[in-house]
Order: C-alpha cells, then sequence, then structure tokens
C-alpha cells in the first residue's frame, strides 16, 4: 500500500510540475524515473526489460530509426520542395493549406503510424509557414490532433490498436470495417471546427502570397540522386510498416533496417546526421515510460479500470460508454500504450464473467463483446488528443517546434486539443449507440 502511494505521488507531482512548465519536461519525467528507481517502485531490471512495466524499446527505436531516415532526406531539399508545392496548391491561404495538411496527416496516419507522419510533416510546415510569415504553432497542434484521429482508423497507425488487435485476435480488415466509417465523421467534423476556430484569425499579406506563388520548386531540390534513393529506401519501409504483421516484424526493426540502409547508401557523416536526432524527446519518453511503468506497477491504473467494470455490473452498453469515456481522459493524462495493456485483460476477464461457458475465439469475438473492444480503442486513441503528453505525436511535434525555436506549451495545446477531444468523443459515443445497440 506505501507503494502505492509513493507511487502515486511521484506520478501527480510530475504531471503537475510538467504542466507548469517551470522545468524542462525531459528533465522531469527523467528526474520522476529516478526516483521510481531509488525508491524501488520498479526494480531497474523491471523498468529496463518488462515488457509489462519498462521502456517501450519498439516506440524509442521507431522514433529513432525514422528520426534518421528524415534527417538524410532533409539534406536533399525534398522537404523544402513539398513545402513549396503545398503553399502553391493552398495558392497561399493558410487556413486552406492548414486543411490540406491536416487531411494529408490523417489519411497518412492510417497508413504508416500517427507518430512517422509527424515527422514527415512538421519540417514541412515549419518551413511553408517561415515563408508566408504566419504562426507555426496552430498548425503544428492542428497535425498533431489529425494524426491521431487518423491513426484511430486502422490497426496499423495507433499502438493502441496493435495491442487490441493482438489480444482480441482482430484483423486489419475488421479496424476498416468498425472504426474508419466513424474516423471520417469526426476527421470531417474536426475540419469544420477548424474553420470556427482559425478561419478569421489565419491571413496574410497579399505579398506574401505572391511572394510563394513566385518561388519555383523545382530549384529547391539540392541532391537528386540521394533524393530518389531516400524515397525508395522511404517506399521499403512504409511497405514493411504495412505489412509487417504478415513478416513477423516489429515496426522498429523495420524502421532501424531502414535507417541503416539509408546511411549506407548515402555515405553521410554519422554524427551529424545523430546529433540532429531529438533526443531530449527520446528521453522524455524514456522517462515517461518508467513513471507509467511504476504507476501500473503499484495498482493505480487497475483500481480505477476495476471501478469502472464494476460499476456497470454486466452492462454491456453501460460497459462500453464508460470505457469509451474513461480511456479517453485516462489517455489524456496517461501513455494510452500501458493503459491498454492494462485494460485489455480486464475486459478479457469481464467477458469470462459474462460468458463462463465459452472460451478462445468465441469469446473474444463474441458480438456482444466486440462493441466494447472498439470503444477501448476509440477511447484510447482519439484520448491522446486532450494533452500535450497523451499521445506520442504530441511529444513529437513538441520536440521540432522546440527544435525551429517556437515552444508549443502544455495549456496551449490544451487549449485547443481537450474540447476536440471530447468532441470526437461525443461522435464515438453517438456511432457506437446506433451502430450496435439502438435497432
Amino acid at each position: 500500500m506505501n507503494d502505492l502511494y509513493v507511487g502515486t505521488a511521484i506520478f501527480l507531482i510530475s504531471y503537475a510540475v510538467i504542466v507548469t512548465e517551470k522545468v524542462h519536461k525531459t528533465v522531469v519525467a527523467l528526474v520522476g524515473a529516478s526516483l521510481m528507481l531509488l525508491l524501488k517502485i520498479l526494480t531497474q531490471d523491471e523498468a529496463f526489460h518488462s515488457e509489462t512495466y519498462g521502456i517501450d524499446y519498439n516506440v524509442i527505436f521507431l522514433l529513432i530509426g525514422m528520426m534518421i531516415i528524415i534527417n538524410v532526406m532533409k539534406e536533399t531539399g525534398i522537404f523544402q520542395w513539398m513545402a513549396i508545392k503545398s503553399a502553391k496548391v493552398a495558392r497561399g491561404e493558410p487556413f486552406r493549406l492548414m486543411i490540406i495538411l491536416s487531411v494529408v496527416t490523417a489519411v497518412t496516419s492510417a497508413f504508416l503510424d500517427n507518430v512517422t507522419t509527424v515527422l514527415l510533416v512538421a519540417p514541412v510546415t515549419l518551413l511553408i509557414c517561415e515563408a508566408l510569415e504566419v504562426d507555426v504553432i496552430p498548425f503544428l497542434i492542428t497535425e498533431a490532433i489529425a494524426s491521431n484521429i487518423g491513426g484511430t482508423a486502422t490497426l496499423i497507425g495507433d499502438p493502441p490498436n496493435i495491442m487490441i488487435a493482438s489480444k482480441a485476435d482482430l484483423t486489419f480488415m475488421d479496424f476498416i470495417y468498425h472504426l474508419t466509417p466513424v474516423v471520417i465523421v469526426i476527421l470531417i467534423a474536426y475540419l469544420v471546427t477548424l474553420k470556427f476556430i482559425f478561419g478569421r484569425s489565419l491571413r496574410v499579406s497579399d505579398s506574401h502570397k505572391e511572394r510563394v506563388m513566385a518561388m519555383d520548386e523545382s530549384t529547391a531540390i539540392t541532391d537528386r540522386p540521394l533524393m530518389v534513393k531516400s524515397l525508395c529506401v522511404m517506399g521499403f519501409v512504409v511497405l514493411g510498416f504495412v505489412f509487417h504483421h504478415q513478416l513477423h516484424f516489429q515496426p522498429a526493426t523495420i524502421a532501424l533496417a531502414g535507417a541503416a540502409l539509408l546511411l549506407l547508401l548515402s555515405r553521410a557523416e554519422p554524427h551529424k546526421i545523430l546529433e540532429a536526432v531529438e533526443w531530449p524527446t527520446l528521453f522524455f519518453f524514456i522517462g515517461l515510460f518508467i513513471i507509467i511503468g511504476g504507476v501500473v506497477k503499484v495498482g493505480l491504473i487497475k483500481i480505477m479500470a476495476e471501478w469502472v467494470l464494476s460499476v456497470t455490473q454486466g452492462n454491456l452498453f453501460a460497459t462500453s460508454m464508460i470505457i469509451l469515456w474513461f480511456s479517453a481522459f485516462a489517455s489524456a493524462i496517461v501513455d494510452n500504450i500501458p493503459y491498454v495493456a492494462t485494460m485489455n485483460p480486464l475486459v478479457i476477464e469481464m467477458a469470462k464473467g459474462i460468458w463462463p461457458n465459452l472460451s478462445g475465439t468465441a469469446l473474444l469475438h463474441n458480438p456482444d463483446l466486440m462493441p466494447v473492444w472498439w470503444s477501448l480503442a476509440l477511447g484510447a486513441c482519439l484520448g491522446g488528443n486532450g494533452s500535450l503528453i497523451g499521445a506520442s505525436a504530441n511529444v513529437v511535434v513538441a520536440g521540432i517546434a522546440e527544435k525551429g525555436g517556437r515552444k508549443i506549451t502544455f495549456m496551449r495545446f490544451t487549449k485547443y486539443g481537450m474540447p476536440l477531444m471530447i468532441e470526437s468523443v461525443l461522435i464515438s459515443t453517438v456511432y457506437i449507440w446506433l451502430r450496435y445497440y439502438a435497432f
């Protein structure tokens, strides 16, 4: 019980200090992680090697691999080309550009993953906004939110979906059939809401528009042979992500292999490429994983989740609704990966209690249980939009912004993210009721 109080205190204090932004979030995460280890809430072996409580190295090395690939690609001028092309398609109109980038981010996130997508799109955004001389922060925040919305649509778009698919034995097409329709509705509502939030505030002078339209994107490419090599490697990496389940490789393995191949083909100086990796972001994740692992180990998340399931007393509609909303707000506070890792076995245990005569696929794919799985997926993935640390993509975008000389504060992200998260979960509530319970 003492460990429960101590672990919870470390988590709450760390979170509070991150919100105040008096100390850099990476420092806070590493101090919190150190306290979890020094006070023996987690052992070093658990923190560094346990799949249940420790650092998620698949996330860490996926990020490292993709950051290396993007740092090599950056040398070719491909991002400048994409920036100029996007700005010209939008005819220099900032809000139109925001919509284009949000749609591209959401669609790409469904077929890659949301972290990889923002690593590709954010550098382009920085360059466009610099040319138009508009505030880049709203663009980056809207892209992070769009990436989480788009990533919800497929099995590979967001890590919680991969974890749910593994536990519930669900296929890629199951996610397309059950989640993609509501994600399309949520994305449309999101774009309409952006019109009300930013439609009037994003304005640039005609001279800035003319300057952008006069740019020649073809001159941005500085190393065409390296660009071709980079695009080929990126293409193979994307295919690897799409078919990673059939290939029996984790996304991190595919990303690292792609990074190694591109370093070999480019003959780039490793010191220069590795120096540009977002190390503060990576160490923030490392610290955060250990803090959350400590909270999971002491049982705080399990206590909360069991309470949620006990309240419904076997009513599956009530269970779906509570899991949807509880997951959304929980995922805005804690990382949704350990949260889903905790909820998966609890959902299965609940199902065993309701249908004691069923087992295996008959239990997991019981038609009455399926809405509960989709509620968990929607809540966990969309809930990440509620705060800056709610989803990996948000943290990565904040790191890129900081490196570019702009800071996304916790409160500014939450100001936009929380209302938009609530909007998306409300739509999900109506969808689950109409599709699974109303008729």
